[in-house]
């Protein structure tokens, strides 16, 4: 009876390893896929205006210091570039200076979460602000007249072509990448000429992540 036990014990063995195994490998694949996860959580609470949920992925207070390092970075540099001997150079200075608080206060929202995911950082032009959430989501009180159906005319024709040569929209180039243990980028790019940018989330814990900063000049 006791070589039974001893056998069965040694025949279940090698199935509790592979379980292990298993076990092991999906929690390491859990961990590596987390910031994934969690961009993925972030930009459709983004999107959706989800205030209470973007709170959780966002680290507000060292995002609003890196957007205000950044656009202050970025101001500089278009100043640079403008040249000493330029006689608006210091007033424009004192405009660039003025406008980064509101900027700053603009973009550390849901609404600059969500262009910040979308491929539109700020330029720090005066006034800027993210784009507000779609139109769609507020639909007219009256409902809109039915269509007239249009008479195949030339102006119908001409409108038909242009409608099929305007090209949409086309979404930014995105790359996305473990940059240290603790450190996770998602980088954007609209055309081979376009400047690059980065969203960067920090690891909090094991399996947390949250946006804690921009990088604007990538």
């Amino acid at each position: 009876m006791a070589v039974s036990t001893r056998t069965k014990r040694g025949a279940n063995r090698p199935l509790i390893v592979i379980l292990v195994v298993i076990v092991v490998i999906a929690a390491l694949g859990f961990v590596y896929a987390s910031p994934y996860i969690a961009l993925n959580n972030l930009k459709r609470a983004a999107d959706a205006r989800d205030a209470q949920t973007v709170n959780q992925y966002v680290d507000f207070p060292a995002l609003r210091e890196s957007l205000k390092q950044e656009v202050t970075g970025l101001l500089t540099r278009r100043l640079d570039a403008q040249g000493n001997g330029n006689p608006l150079a210091a007033l424009g200075a004192m405009i660039g200076v003025a406008l980064i608080g509101p900027l700053v206060d603009a973009y550390a929202t849901p609404d600059g979460v969500a262009a910040l995911l979308n491929g539109m950082p700020p330029r720090g032009n005066p006034g800027e602000r993210p784009p507000a959430p779609p139109a769609a989501s507020n639909p007219p009180a009256t409902p809109a007249p039915a269509p007239v159906p249009a008479s195949p005319t030339a102006g119908g024709a001409a409108n038909s072509a242009a409608n099929k040569n305007a090209a949409p929209p086309q979404p930014p180039e995105t790359t996305a990448g473990y940059r240290g243990l603790n450190q996770f980028a998602v980088t954007y790019r609209h055309g081979a000429g376009d400047a690059r940018y980065s969203a960067i989330f920090q690891r909090e814990g094991l399996l947390t992540w949250k946006l804690s900063a921009v990088n604007l000049n990538e």
